[in-house]
């Protein structure tokens, strides 16, 4: 590894050919810096490595997990790992906060791509777009009144979130004149006053909306959140949409309702297994639109994930402290401290070799 500050980033990024599969995903941002070099992992592992975290001052990270033996090995200097994105389920946070290591995520370069994803796959079932293509390709150009579509004027429009996400989601449909319904113990009325949302239980909402979208991040408290119950309590002419994290919903009960017609219609981006086994049931429906876990990915969302995440990086190799930390306990501990008072230093260093 090259002296002064390094940074790994994991294999996924690349493709089998070595390009980034992704474009321009910032990393312009540690080219500028003086004193940092950065370099892809040699190998992807679903989980990774000790020796791939070994000697590294962060990691700027995608899918891989991270684990109690992800952090085992004897040169562990890690900082922080940056989550390009902002789901961290595949992340032990208790094994990173003991090993005095920050989690970031990106959630200002998610949040329009992400939203814009959810507004399309709303008008994509409104509109009945799949069916209208179905049409078109199979010569029944004269069944065309028989597809009957929904206007959005007046209808309810319910998230399961009403986060980062969900609250963009509300923002980009405030010219389209919906009701706004949302879920979630963590926020307040103030803090949704202005996209105009009202605060109500599940089940409200569940039995209010025309379209139900999911926009919470999978945690012990969501994992099974959205089942046969509570898609009992929908309408029979809802759509249902999930774009977060495929066990947050029981994906069998879902079948069941759309197999049954007990809703109009679903759109999924996020499944329980992915990729999805060519034997799963949801692949035989009509009334569902599927989309491969990539309904955000654009250059836009790229740039500034990637931006974001090398930000936090450089904040850390500065000996400060970053925006959007997930494990914030881990700020509390003195190992921590001791790392970035480290980082500090050796950057004054750099930063004084510079501009000599």
């Amino acid at each position: 590894m090259a002296e002064g500050m390094n940074v790994g980033l994991t294999r996924d990024f690349l493709t089998p050919s070595g390009q980034v599969g992704m474009g321009d995903i910032g990393l312009r941002v540690l080219e500028e810096a003086p004193g940092v070099a950065y370099e892809f992992f040699s190998e992807h592992f679903a989980e990774v490595k000790p020796e791939q975290v070994a000697g590294r001052d962060g990691v700027i990270s995608l899918a891989p997990r991270y684990t109690r033996q992800t952090l085992s090995g004897p040169d562990l200097k890690l900082s922080i790992v940056a989550r390009f994105g902002v789901g961290y389920d595949m992340v032990d946070l208790e094994a990173l906060t003991e090993h005095d290591v920050i989690l970031t995520i990106t959630p200002d370069g998610v949040r329009r791509p992400m939203a814009t994803g959810v507004v399309t796959l709303l008008l994509a079932l409104a509109h009945e777009l799949l069916a209208k293509d179905r049409q078109v390709r199979n010569a029944k150009w004269s069944e065309r009144l028989e597809i009957k579509t929904t206007g959005l004027t007046g209808r309810v429009l319910g998230s399961v979130g009403a986060g980062n996400i969900g609250r963009e989601v509300f923002r980009l449909v405030q010219p389209l004149e919906m009701v706004h319904l949302a879920t979630d113990p963590y926020v307040t009325p103030d803090e949704v006053r202005a996209e105009n949302i009202r605060l109500v239980d599940l089940e409200t909402l569940m039995r209010e909306s025309d379209f139900v979208c999911v926009n919470c991040p999978l945690t012990p408290e969501t994992r099974g959140l959205v089942g046969e119950r509570e898609f009992a309590w929908m309408k029979p002419t809802a759509y249902f949409i999930n774009t977060s994290r495929g066990p947050v919903v029981d994906q069998a009960a879902l079948y069941r309702a759309l197999k049954e017609r007990r809703i109009r219609g679903a759109a999924l981006d996020v499944f329980g297994v992915e990729p999805v086994p060519a034997d799963e049931p949801l692949l035989k429906l009509d009334n569902l639109i599927l989309t491969p876990h990539s309904l955000c990915w654009t250059d836009e969302c790229f740039r500034s994930m990637g931006e974001s995440a090398a930000r936090s990086v450089l904040t850390v190799l500065k000996g400060d402290v970053p925006e959007n930390v997930v494990n914030r306990k881990v700020l509390e501990r003195p190992g921590l401290r001791a790392k970035l008072e480290a980082n500090r230093r050796k950057w004054q260093q750099i930063a004084g070799r510079s501009s000599a």
